[in-house]
Order: C-alpha cells, then structure tokens, then sequence
C-alpha cells in the first residue's frame, strides 16, 4: 500500500496543545464496524458503549521525564531523549538527539539541573539509529529531566504536564510518551466500569520514539518500527484467553495494549510470548487475534497509529471518520479526543 492512502487534511488549529480541565470531558466518537454508523458523545459517556463480562486492557506504562537539555564545549545546544537503558551495567543509554549533525563517537555534553551536573559522552549509534551515551554519573532525572512532550505541541513541558501527561493507572517506569487512549480515564470513571461487571486488567508496553517517527518508505510494507518492551502477566493472558473461549470482547485502551497483546498471540495462544520486545507493524491485511474493540485517539496523517486503526476497523471506513472528526473540530493527538470502535 501507497503511504499517500493514509493522508487527510488537519488543520494547525485542531492540534491540541493543552489538556482539558477535566480527563473525561473530552469528546468521544464512536464508530461501528458493522454498520459504519458514526456518533458524537462526551468520554464519560464509554461505559453506555461497554457491556458486562468485556475485558478492558490498559496499559499501564509510566512516563519518566527523559528529555535532557545540554551543551557541548563549543557551547552548541543539544537535547536528548533517552529510550532505554542498556545492559552494560553502566549508565548508559539508547537516545534520539537533537541536532544530530557533528555528534560523533567521543563528543561529549555537560547537563545541569538543579545543583546537579553530569557529563555524557556519545559512544557512536546502535543498528536502528539510536546514538548511546554513557554518562559520568548516576542520572537523577527528576532533578535534570523534564517531561517528553511530542514535538508537535509547541510549547515547553509544565509541572502540570507531569500529572496531566500521564495516565492515573500509571505505575510502571520506562515510557518516553503515554499511552494516550488511556489519559482520558479517571478513577472515578475506571470504578464505575468495573461496577457494571467489566473486568479491567493491565499490560505494560513502554512506549518509545517510533510513536513519533515518520514512515519513510513510499510503500508501507517497507517500513520498520523501532522495537518497544513489553510485558503480560500469565493471569491477565489466562484471562485474554478465556474471554476469548467464552465469546467476550477484548477492549484495548491504546494502540499500545493491542500491539503488546498481539505480539503476545503471534505464535498462537497456546504459545504466548508474554515479555519482551516488539517491532510488530500493524497496517491494512493484518489479521487481529485479540483485540475486539478499540478505543483510541485521533492520530497524524501518514503515521504507523493511523495504519493500525485502519487495519482494525478499514481504511475507508477510519478516513471517512476522520474528515468528520476535522470537520466538527475535534481535538486530535496527545492532547485531544478519543475515538471508540466496537
């Protein structure tokens, strides 16, 4: 398939820079596979969209504030966002950098942050492109690191972006972008859920630098996703497994909880891979496993979300919404609205 298939015009404008006051106040369209009828609701409005005995998946990863601002000798600034650390033992890290040009192997870059200083030095770039650094020492990065905001919200990272860009579920470390499906939700939302006989249990993929990267081939199936951790415990899979024996529906929150729990099904549910890491791309053609319905928010033209969307409920079908959701200015991406596909 063409990358242009997956094209649609947004205006600037729709692009949400700021979360709204309340979590589940945003707004939710709901779109039917079956009929392809579309509606316009309130997010707090899901639970008429769910029904008893639904399993609910959300996931469960942990955004830590990975974006570092420093400078090298020569004084040039330089940002890093740090994905993962790697098994040296050291403190060293797999990072995106910015700018990228003249960071060669040994250039090193001096952060400061709140009386803490430390120096990385640059070790070359891994076989996906990631540059590795080691630093001089023990990173505290509450104390240097600052919220990783996509770059398409062009403003900096508040203390208020520390609770509003993460999810309330949030409880395992290791994600450098939320899961944004799951920031609508509240506590007293997921509770009221759970009262009508929805079961709600958690997966962890930690989200990374491909949510953001582009699509550079012209033809998708050329494309390659950076690979992301992943883990499922064997009573929450034990779970998948008898929902799906029993008739009832999956419901992942994210794209991020229908890659992990697809990754986990790849070799078919009597052999589960429930740890590890995941490069799974998901685009039209693809058969799901899992997942039965999908709630998830409105993604950028031309990007691996946008596929998976389209893979699960039709290319055609997701476009269509998507003029719609421009057309009645929806709020899209981190920020914005959400959209559920039963």
């Amino acid at each position: 398939m063409d990358l242009r298939d997956f094209t649609f015009d947004l205006p600037e404008s729709l692009i949400a820079q700021e979360p709204l006051a309340e979590r589940d106040s945003s707004r939710l369209m709901t779109v039917s596979r079956k009929t392809g009828a579309i509606g316009h609701r309130l997010f707090r409005d899901l639970p008429e969209y769910l029904k008893p005995g639904d399993l609910l998946v959300l996931n469960d990863t942990k955004v830590i504030p990975t974006r570092l601002i420093g400078a090298k000798p020569t004084g040039g600034k330089v940002e890093l966002l740090l994905v993962e650390k790697t098994p040296s033992g050291a403190e060293e890290w797999k990072c995106l950098a910015r700018p990228a040009k003249g960071l060669k192997h040994g250039t090193k870059v001096l952060f400061e942050g709140a009386g803490v200083v430390v120096e990385a030095e640059m070790l070359g770039q891994d076989e996906e492109g990631l540059f590795v650094c080691r630093f001089s020492g023990a990173l505290d990065l509450e104390k240097l690191g600052q919220v990783p905001l996509p770059p398409y919200i062009k403003r900096v990272a508040t203390d208020a972006d520390s609770r509003r860009y993460q999810t309330v579920f949030a409880g395992v470390d290791g994600a450098v972008a939320a899961p944004t499906a799951g920031l609508h939700f509240t506590e007293q939302l997921l509770d009221g859920i759970k009262s009508m006989g929805v079961e709600v249990c958690r997966v962890t993929l930690h989200t990374g630098p491909g949510t953001f990267m582009p699509v550079r081939s012209e033809k998708i199936e050329e494309h390659r996703m950076m690979r992301e951790r992943y883990r499922i415990d064997e009573s929450v899979f034990s779970a998948v497994v008898k929902a799906k024996e029993e008739g009832r529906r999956v419901v992942a929150v994210g794209t991020t909880s229908t890659r992990a729990l697809e990754a986990s099904a790849q070799g078919g549910f009597a052999s589960p891979v429930l740890e590890g890491s995941t490069n799974l791309f998901i685009y039209p053609g693809y058969r799901f496993r899992v997942v039965d319905a999908l709630l998830t928010n409105f993604h950028l033209p031309e990007s691996t979300l946008l596929m998976l969307v389209s893979a699960f409920a039709g290319r055609e079908l997701v476009l269509d919404a998507y003029r719609e959701a421009v057309k009645k200015e929806y709020r899209f991406f981190s920020y914005g609205d959400a959209m559920f596909i039963g």
